[in-house]
């Protein structure tokens, strides 16, 4: 069964509560304005969902969960203005076809756990959360509440990159995804590895975009005093927008089992680290089976 564990594809209602709003995040037709990104045009037929239903069943995809992409920073607004779009997103998720199968997303302004437990028992079959929320130990403990309700109902977390910074005069379109999306997944994995386990000792946790290549630091963590011991089997990576030489040097470290099938659909497309069979088996099959559902490698 293969499961694709990071995809995006926007309900109609969840694009029209975009479209409501005067203020990034916002929607005009299809052009997406973010408060610290360049405006963005959307291609429509990406958030068409009988098309991109088609499109994962000739590519054997049996599950493909779907989130509402912490870049927007709708988990960063305020309640009443969060509340509205997170209600859309919840609502018209849950009635996508499929293979799709819906990421809650809870506001971290101001952590609310019943908000995750509702998500969750409607259906929904974790928690994404925005890395930007996780850039110290003391931002992990300040959301830990919401990742505490995945850990007890057995559900996992998807850290995703969250908001950009303000946008440079001059810079290309291209720096926040390489900048700042992979410095916040280097500093949510660094906060996890100082502070997470040891805050949520069951919770099975997948960092996407192979959590920035943090793991491939971990020499430098020991020899600038730091510990690195083990490979934490609840601890995963995505590998979405990484290719062979990135997932090499994952795997390098890792080993195989933490790393699972993380498209970044419509936004990027699979990729294989070119390993033989067994091993696209593990990434594409088994690692994201455990992810879901937990056991052990």
């Amino acid at each position: 069964m293969l499961i694709d564990v990071h995809q995006h594809l926007w309900p109609e209602g969840f694009a029209a509560a975009l479209r409501a709003r005067a203020d990034p995040p916002m929607l005009r037709g299809w052009t997406l304005h973010l408060a610290g990104e360049p405006p963005f045009e959307v291609d429509p037929a990406d958030h068409e969902p009988a098309k991109r239903a088609a499109r994962e069943a000739d590519g054997g995809v049996a599950v493909a969960l779907v989130s509402l992409s912490s870049p927007l920073g709708v988990e960063w607004l305020p309640s009443d203005q969060a509340a509205p779009l997170l209600d859309a997103w919840h609502r018209g998720a849950l009635e996508l076809p499929e293979p799709f199968r819906p990421w809650a997303a809870a506001n971290v302004l101001e952590p609310d756990a019943e908000q995750v437990r509702d998500a969750l028992d409607l259906g929904c079959v974790g928690l994404q959360v925005p890395a930007d929320a996780m850039r110290t130990p003391t931002d992990l403990e300040r959301i830990a509440v919401l990742l505490a309700e995945c850990e007890q109902s057995g559900r996992p977390v998807l850290v995703h990159p969250g908001r950009a910074t303000c946008p440079t005069p001059g810079l290309p379109g291209w720096w926040p995804p390489v900048v700042d999306y992979v410095a916040q997944m280097q500093a949510a994995w660094w906060s996890w590895h100082a502070a997470g386990r040891a805050l949520l000792p069951e919770l099975r946790i997948c960092f996407a975009a192979g959590a920035g290549l943090a793991p491939v630091h971990h020499e430098r963590l020991v020899a600038r005093g730091g510990v690195f011991d083990r490979i934490d089997p609840n601890v995963f990576v995505d590998t979405s927008s990484y290719g062979p030489r990135g997932l090499d040097a994952l795997i390098r470290v890792l080993g195989i089992d933490p790393v699972v099938l993380g498209s970044d659909r419509p936004y990027a497309e699979p990729t294989d680290p070119g390993l033989g069979e067994a091993a696209s088996r593990a990434i594409r099959c088994a690692n994201p089976r455990r992810l879901l559902e937990g056991g052990q490698p």
